[in-house]
């Protein structure tokens, strides 16, 4: 084991509904955040009440965490639904509260003493001072604004010792300074700080003006798209792996994966690699090397990597102004529901063809298991399919494999590379 670490940093996955729940910690998670839609920026989650009981009751059976997202800035009507939300979260009793508006920090530990409030990245904490702050107000926890780079976490580690701190490591950027943005409540009236972002930064914008700086008359700046258009404002993903051995030996306490609304896919995929990334690091730090798990994450579907602020202010490599779309070659082909008579029973989220070679992600291997493809059945017919696709009300298949069974228990999820 590294010298001077007391323990492992938490992993902390997104949840966007019960199955996303399962399947992070079937793959690694040692925490989940989730979100109720009304009063976090999960305006999308898929979350009823009894589901996220259901939920927190699953991840406290398995000895893991559920953290519930309050973490919108207030208007006045928000107020009116603090006193029907504290009911819940006693009903609920999550593992921790993530908030970044101050009053709703300070009506929840008035009426909830007892609860770990956990301050978001939204909050903007950029500073040791900031995190000695909320630490004197009552915080158990402080997410560090991605903002930060490594020097200064190293600092704020050493300065704030007596408190958790938090760190993302993978996931979107934001253009806006710690998701702090108005461009989609302009463009769209859909508010990013109430939770309904409708990602304004990765649309195509057409532009041609030049920018003269008023200090500087007569120097241009000039801001053109070419025939493809131009995504100016979109960032690359944030990808921390190869800076993984350097954070770990800091002592920060939480690795954050952002993604809220992304695919069963990417929940699986990231919880296994960064779970086997952090368990080698601790089994022979001295050997570790991240090139091992990158290969995994650069077929994850991504605008291209970024290591974001880690060492610095980041250059214009960071932004990716050709495009959004997925740098992976690989999608999302399904999630395992059942196994039994040597088949598997996948529901789709992608067409499969017969001759397709799939590669199915145990949680107990590191490496794919292949299958071809020879007999796909249609699961409501039991008939011989050539291809299959998921429709829009869904739609399940039985594939035949010969590799053991207990490899793939249910929210096994399954990868299909594309041409």
């Amino acid at each position: 084991m590294p010298q001077n670490i007391v323990k492992k940093p938490e992993l902390l996955l997104p949840a966007g509904s019960f199955t996303k729940l399962k399947i992070a910690f079937l793959y690694g998670a040692d925490a989940v955040y989730v979100g109720i839609p009304e009063m976090s920026l999960r305006a999308k989650s898929k979350f009823s009440l009894d589901e996220m009981s259901a939920g927190i009751s699953f991840a406290h059976n398995l000895g893991k965490k559920v953290y519930l997202a309050l973490n919108l800035f207030s208007h006045n009507k928000d107020i009116l639904k603090l006193e029907y939300f504290v009911k819940i979260i006693k009903i609920l009793n999550p593992d921790g509260i993530i908030i970044s508006d101050p009053g709703i920090f300070q009506y929840i530990k008035k009426e909830i003493p007892s609860v770990h409030l956990h301050i978001s990245t939204q909050a903007n904490i950029c500073s040791w001072l900031t995190v000695d702050f909320w630490k004197n107000m009552g915080a158990f926890l402080c997410v560090l604004g991605r903002e930060v780079n490594f020097y200064e976490v190293k600092e704020i580690r050493e300065k704030c010792k007596d408190i958790k701190l938090e760190m993302f490591i993978h996931g979107a950027m934001c253009i806006s300074y710690s998701g702090r943005c108005l461009i989609s409540a302009f463009m769209a009236s859909r508010s990013a700080n109430q939770g309904a972002c409708a990602y304004s930064c990765r649309w195509k914008y057409k532009s041609k003006f030049f920018l003269e700086e008023e200090l500087r008359p007569g120097e241009y700046f000039e801001m053109e798209e070419d025939d493809k258009g131009t995504y100016i404002l979109n960032s690359k993903d944030l990808c921390l792996m190869p800076k993984l051995n350097k954070i770990i030996s800091v002592g920060i306490d939480s690795f954050k994966i952002e993604g809220r609304n992304k695919s069963e896919y990417y929940v699986a995929q990231t919880a296994r690699v960064y779970r086997k990334a952090i368990d080698d690091y601790f089994d022979n730090s001295e050997c570790w090397d991240s090139d091992k798990y990158m290969k995994e994450l650069i077929i994850l579907q991504n605008r291209g990597y970024t290591l974001g602020f880690f060492d610095g202010i980041p250059k214009q490599q960071a932004q990716r102004y050709e495009d959004t779309l997925s740098k992976s070659s690989y999608r999302n082909a399904g999630v395992v529901k059942d196994s039994n008579n040597e088949f598997l029973t996948i529901e789709l989220k992608h067409k499969l063809k017969k001759g397709n070679e799939i590669e199915i992600l145990s949680p107990f291997k590191f490496e794919p298991v292949k299958v071809i493809l020879s007999e796909i059945y249609n699961k409501d017919n039991n008939r011989l399919v050539d291809e299959i696709a998921p429709g829009k009300t869904g739609q399940s298949v039985r594939i035949h494999i010969k590799d053991d069974f207990s490899l793939f228990p249910e929210n096994t999820v399954i990868r299909l590379k594309i041409s």
